[in-house]
């Protein structure tokens, strides 16, 4: 979800797709304000939203029609789900040559572990952050938010622009696959500890 933030945040059009029954989970996550979560209004800031029952065929029908007239899609379900669904990357760019398809899991769509569950709090523990936060003394420690994500959707944000800028400014007209691990980007941030 950051990484839409992101984009929406700096002018894009970005429209939400969310389950018809509650809508996105974070709508009633933590802190609430008249009936609506903080983190929500952050997140949700600047998007459209839309509901689509993915699991039924007029939902995945309604995506495709977004996906026809779209530059970005951007998931976040386990690696093969979208596949399931007639949804996967060679499905959408058979509709849109030029569509980019920026994926977001714990560990990648490929890989030995890419069918694992993966959170942020697995992938700051796996990526090495969690060994250097805290005290030597002590077990590791949690910053108390979500990095493990908010780093990941920023690296997405970042792959989503070079793509942008490949198929646009380098005038090849051709879309591509943005694939983001959470525990790749906790990787990149721990730098040369």
């Amino acid at each position: 979800p950051f990484a839409g933030s992101l984009l929406a945040w700096f002018g894009a059009d970005v429209i939400k797709v969310e389950p018809p029954e509650g809508g996105d989970p974070v709508r009633t996550w933590r802190q609430m304000h008249h009936g609506t979560s903080l983190w929500w209004y952050i997140l949700g800031r600047n998007k459209r939203c839309v509901t689509a029952n993915l699991r039924a065929p007029e939902g995945r029908d309604l995506v495709r029609k977004l996906a026809a007239q779209s530059d970005v899609v951007i998931e976040n379900f386990r690696p093969g789900r979208m596949e399931e669904w007639g949804l996967g990357p060679e499905d959408l760019k058979a509709i849109n040559p030029g569509l980019i398809m920026a994926r977001v899991s714990g560990w990648g769509q490929t890989g030995p572990n890419s069918q694992k569950p993966g959170y942020a709090s697995v992938a700051e523990g796996f990526g090495g952050l969690r060994y250097v936060t805290g005290f030597p003394d002590r077990p590791p420690a949690r910053a108390n938010l979500s990095l493990g994500d908010t780093i990941a959707g920023i690296h997405t944000a970042m792959g989503i622009l070079a793509a942008v800028y490949h198929r646009d400014v380098k005038k090849t007209g051709a879309g591509q696959v943005v694939d983001m691990a959470l525990f790749e980007g906790i990787f990149n941030l721990m730098e040369s500890s």
